[in-house]
């Protein structure tokens, strides 16, 4: 499990189509948080002020919300389809999200099961990218 320090000692059990999402997308050995859906259900990236004021943001909300209720329970949905995660999946997507906005990366049980605030960049994922 978790060591504190942003890796992993043991693999954490996820569903075969998380960890075929993941591996195809090329977040494979050198990820520290996986493209699951534990960690998609779990991530506050929603609520983040930097996205507040974002179209895009918004409807990508709604549309993943709406998707992850009919997805089967082992699937996950497209990463570019969710507003969030990006501590897993990389840069934001949207182009309107507001960076001089309070990050709340520190609340996230995500953020603090992989313990990273140990690594660069440590906060504000949605703009500098995944944590690896």
């Amino acid at each position: 499990m978790d060591t504190g320090k942003g890796k992993l000692t043991e693999e954490k059990s996820f569903t075969e189509a998380e960890n075929r999402f993941t591996k195809e997308k090329g977040r494979g050995t050198d990820l520290l948080v996986p493209y699951a859906r534990s960690n998609i259900e779990r991530c506050k990236c929603s609520q983040c002020p930097v996205q507040g004021d974002s179209k895009c943001a918004k409807d990508k909300l709604q549309s993943s919300g709406e998707a992850m209720k009919k997805i089967p329970g082992g699937e996950v949905p497209n990463p570019e389809d969710i507003p969030g995660i990006y501590c897993s999946t990389g840069k934001a997507t949207c182009q309107d999200l507001n960076f001089d906005r309070q990050c709340i990366c520190g609340t996230c049980e995500v953020w603090k099961e992989y313990g990273l605030e140990e690594v660069d960049p440590n906060n504000h994922f949605c703009h500098h990218g995944r944590a690896t």
